[in-house]
């Protein structure tokens, strides 16, 4: 029962990640019906970022957290206009090629800037509580408690505010929002905005619960993340969050229980399996088609 608990804790502090870097997916889909699969790229960036903001400006956590959050935002936002706005209204195809083009481009460029991984500094005293028999770090309470903190306040944001009720318009009919005098584009570089920075916080607590970052780290994490957000319901901020929790808690108890090289292929068949089953996901609901 002990050994349960103790995975359980992994499972959740993992599925935080996950969580938060799904929603960035889920927020672009919901408004535009795209996958940004640039954007476990910029998770990667926000690592990055933390990883300068604590090793060259000496900034303690929460500054440290802020600047990645801003820095990865900024990024977002600018992909966004540069990359994405011209192709709204091409094919579908043609965005999904770019998204791929600007991780890629990510990635490069990340690597010529700095070829080698690279150690986080330890910017949290990690202090373990043994309860129970059952080992509490601190880092991994700080990791759950701000993951969900920052996703409540996202929920928050997108169900009370002005600002969440036209993100909502616009996923719900983009063509008659702007005739209402909806800022369509403000909108849009805002749910970029909010959607890359939790990418950027993530990448920050990734950093510091497995200190060791390189350019191609958010490949795997990013793609893990879009199945959490296709499980949950791609388009579901909810369902984002529930989908993120349930593939950490599947990819730890694996690893648990299995040899650890069954991780990722029972991850990839969970999301083969529902897409047979439930192809819109735990929350999601079928996509009217308009004609």
């Amino acid at each position: 029962m002990t050994y349960l608990l103790q995975q359980a804790l992994n499972a959740l502090q993992l599925g935080s990640i996950y969580a938060l870097i799904a929603l960035g997916y889920t927020m672009v889909y919901g408004i535009l019906t795209m996958i940004n699969f640039a954007h476990g790229d910029l998770f990667m960036v926000g690592a990055f970022f933390c990883f300068l903001a604590a090793t060259f400006l000496k900034l303690p956590f929460v500054p440290t957290l802020l600047l990645s959050m801003a820095g990865v935002a900024l990024l977002g936002v600018t992909i966004e206009r540069l990359a994405y706005k011209p192709l709204r209204q091409a094919p579908r195809v043609s965005a999904i090629i770019t998204a791929l083009g600007v991780g890629i481009f990510l990635e490069n460029f990340t690597l010529a800037l700095n070829p080698y991984p690279q150690h986080i500094p330890t910017l949290i005293a990690n202090t373990t509580f043994t309860l129970g028999g059952v080992s509490i770090s601190s880092l991994q309470v700080i990791i759950v408690v701000l993951s969900i903190a920052l996703m409540i306040l996202l929920d928050l944001i997108v169900r009370r505010t002005m600002v969440g009720m036209a993100m909502r318009a616009i996923s719900w009919d983009k063509t008659v929002v702007p005739l209402m005098g909806v800022p369509m584009n403000l909108v849009i570089s805002m749910t970029f905005a909010i959607g890359t920075s939790l990418g950027g916080a993530a990448g920050v607590m990734y950093g510091l619960a497995y200190p060791v970052i390189d350019p191609y780290m958010g490949i795997i994490i990013g793609w893990k993340a879009f199945i959490s957000a296709v499980v949950g319901g791609i388009g579901n901020i909810r369902g984002a969050m529930i989908g993120g929790f349930i593939l950490g808690a599947v990819e730890i108890m694996v690893a648990a229980f299995l040899p650890s090289t069954y991780r990722d292929f029972v991850a990839f068949t969970l999301l083969l399996i529902l897409l047979i089953f439930r192809p819109y996901g735990i929350l999601g609901k079928p996509r009217p088609q308009k004609v």
